[in-house]
């Protein structure tokens, strides 16, 4: 069986990657495609459960002093009451937008018995293709900083500073500094308004998708025996008008061309649209077929290499695919930011959603 994934975050996407890794499916899937969000995403495990399932609780008017009487109250809930007890806040947000989603799979030490990283093993024999879409986190920081798709609105070094300071919470000031510095190192005394906002969407897409992706990529490919490990980066630029001109493939932006949008209503689209859709259709059904997107019955524009040890190749997605478009080491300054200088300061807080109130 394959697995494939690839939509906003929400509950059920959360639960992907727990289908893989959890003991309890080992042996049943043969493959896995994993499109804008994997395991290890900070999204995708909800650390303080107790915490929501009290305030859902309070919502519904179920007590909240005794656990057991809580869960026995929540089961017995109007399924709607308690759907709409939680809603996402877009809006004068207490802090940045990924860091207020709730609902989301627990360690329940049965389904996941662990965390996300230590459960890697379970997928040894798992071919698995994974990656991001060039400006993920678009949608997300136009929650955080709405004034980076308005053309006549500014972005302050203030407000990206602010925002930095709002996803290193664990690590303080420290952290909110090193972050600060390695993505405003190429702005200059004067950076340009377009170079502030892509710093903003680089950053948000960075967080929420990329760095967590590449994470997810070395532990399978740590713990694979048969499972061959594939990456990839998808950067045909959005074709939303009311975006402005500098913005790449935002989150979602690759699903139209998977599932062959561009054939299916020819008229909203130019050749170049089918040109990159035939090509992911042509390299997902091979992937699918026989673990390997160069080999099936679909004839592919260049061959995409594997991800090793020895070379971290990935396949840069758009249009103009062409043996260029063979890559390696993807965003290798900021992954090694994040996953060893960033995490070596010293943590001085939990990233909590436990203080937000809905």
């Amino acid at each position: 069986m394959v697995l494939l994934r690839s939509l906003p975050p929400n509950p059920s996407c959360f639960c992907f990657a727990s289908q893989t890794l959890s003991p309890k499916n080992k042996g049943l899937f043969k493959r896995a495609i994993s499109q804008s969000g994997v395991g290890m995403c900070s999204w995708a495990i909800q650390r303080d459960p107790l915490v929501w399932a009290k305030k859902l609780g309070e919502k519904v008017g179920c007590s909240t002093d005794n656990t057991t009487v809580l869960a026995n109250c929540l089961r017995n809930s109007d399924p709607k009451a308690l759907t709409l007890a939680y809603h996402v806040q877009l809006t004068n947000l207490p802090m940045p937008l990924v860091h207020t989603l709730a609902l989301a799979p627990v360690v329940d030490g049965d389904f996941l018995p662990d965390t996300p990283e230590n459960l890697f093993a379970n997928a040894a024999d798992i071919d698995y293709l994974a990656g991001v879409n060039d400006m993920d986190g678009h949608i997300f920081a136009g929650v955080d900083v709405p004034a980076i798709n308005g053309p006549l609105r500014k972005v302050t070094a203030d407000q990206v500073y602010n925002l930095i300071k709002g996803l290193t919470v664990d690590r303080g000031e420290a952290g909110a500094n090193a972050t600060y510095n390695i993505y405003t190192q190429s702005w200059g005394d004067t950076p340009k308004q377009e170079v502030v906002k892509k710093t903003v969407v680089e950053l948000i897409t960075d967080y929420i998708f990329l760095i967590p992706t590449q994470v997810a990529l070395d532990l399978h490919l740590q713990n694979a025996k048969s499972g061959k490990t594939y990456s990839y980066l998808f950067s045909q630029p959005s074709r939303m008008p009311i975006y402005p001109s500098w913005v790449g493939a935002d989150h979602a932006d690759d699903l139209q061309y998977v599932f062959g949008k561009p054939f299916a209503t020819p008229l909203g689209y130019l050749p170049k649209h089918r040109t990159v859709s035939k090509a992911m259709i042509a390299y997902w059904t091979n992937f699918a077929r026989t673990g390997d997107p160069n080999k099936g019955h679909s004839d592919v524009p260049v061959s995409w290499p594997a991800y090793t040890n020895k070379a971290k190749y990935y396949l840069d997605i758009n249009n103009k695919l062409n043996k260029n478009s063979v890559k390696q080491d993807l965003r290798s300054d900021y992954v090694t930011f994040w996953n060893s200088v960033y995490l070596k300061l010293p943590q001085v807080a939990n990233i909590s959603q436990s203080e937000l109130m809905f």
